[in-house]
């Protein structure tokens, strides 16, 4: 792992299960600091703000800032900002972070209220995880897409890791509109190139010595390969040892237990 000096790090299954801290996480940075290996963090989920992360990383005795922090409502907004003018109506199912994001690209965002008691339509669609969520915002999204709007999911993980075990995730969403309208998404954040490019962009660097590490073949290390980049497969989330030896399983370069091994590895 000598020619690694930057990493691109997945959060959920990575760095956290829930609201609990993998064990290590804190002397992991400490060496990446160390080893003076650049990082940013990039994340399928699009429930949190940069700053929400910065604190929660904190919480756990690490500094970060919102700059390091990459995330599928920033690379979904960018994307709506490229293919709509501002001032487009768009529906929005999800969290404070997929929201703040695409308001703060000039998009007016439609509310519950707008979509079914007004009657107002969006142009877009945009759904991503959020654990409010209720019946009436799933129908809001479910007329607008029905009345022609855009589908555009944040990313497509259909689980996310927990303290309690997988949880549904944005892909599930997606899943439950897609069966009620009969169409599919656009997908925007890992594994599609928009994320990566971002992310080299970022870190002002070439895939040739940035590695991703993530918890998830079908996401992170699919998504790694496609971009050109090493990829290191940490078994600490949601992939097994038992899917690697699938038929159709992206193969990381690398296959370790956590981060505290990788921290182990790049301290070697």
């Amino acid at each position: 792992m000598n020619h690694i000096k930057n990493l691109i790090l997945d959060m959920d299954g990575v760095l956290w299960h829930g609201d609990t801290a993998v064990p290590g996480l804190s002397p992991f940075f400490h060496t990446l600091r160390q080893r003076g290996i650049n990082f940013v963090l990039a994340t399928n989920n699009a429930s949190k703000t940069p700053t929400q992360y910065v604190a929660k990383l904190a919480g756990f005795g690490v500094s970060v800032t919102s700059e390091q922090i990459l995330t599928s409502a920033i690379a979904t907004a960018d994307y709506l900002q490229e293919e709509y003018a501002a001032g487009t109506a768009v529906y929005v199912l999800g969290g404070d972070g997929l929201h703040q994001a695409i308001r703060e690209r000039g998009f007016r965002i439609l509310s519950v209220a707008d979509v079914m008691e007004v009657g107002e339509r969006a142009a877009v669609t945009a759904v991503g995880l959020w654990r409010e969520a209720t019946y009436a915002d799933f129908a809001a999204a479910a007329i607008c897409i029905n009345h022609g709007a855009r589908f555009i999911g944040s990313n497509p993980d259909v689980s996310l890791p927990s303290e309690y075990g997988p949880l549904p995730g944005a892909g599930s969403f997606l899943a439950l509109l897609t069966a009620a309208t009969g169409v599919q998404p656009t997908v925007i954040g890992k594994p599609g190139i928009i994320m990566f490019q971002e992310a080299l962009k970022r870190l002002g660097s070439t895939p040739a010595d940035t590695a991703m590490v993530g918890d998830r073949l079908s996401t992170d290390i699919a998504g790694g390969k496609t971009a050109g980049l090493p990829t290191i497969l940490l078994l600490s989330g949601i992939s097994t040892r038992e899917e690697l030896v699938q038929a159709h399983a992206p193969q990381p370069d690398y296959v370790l237990t956590d981060i505290m091994e990788l921290g182990a590895r790049l301290r070697d």
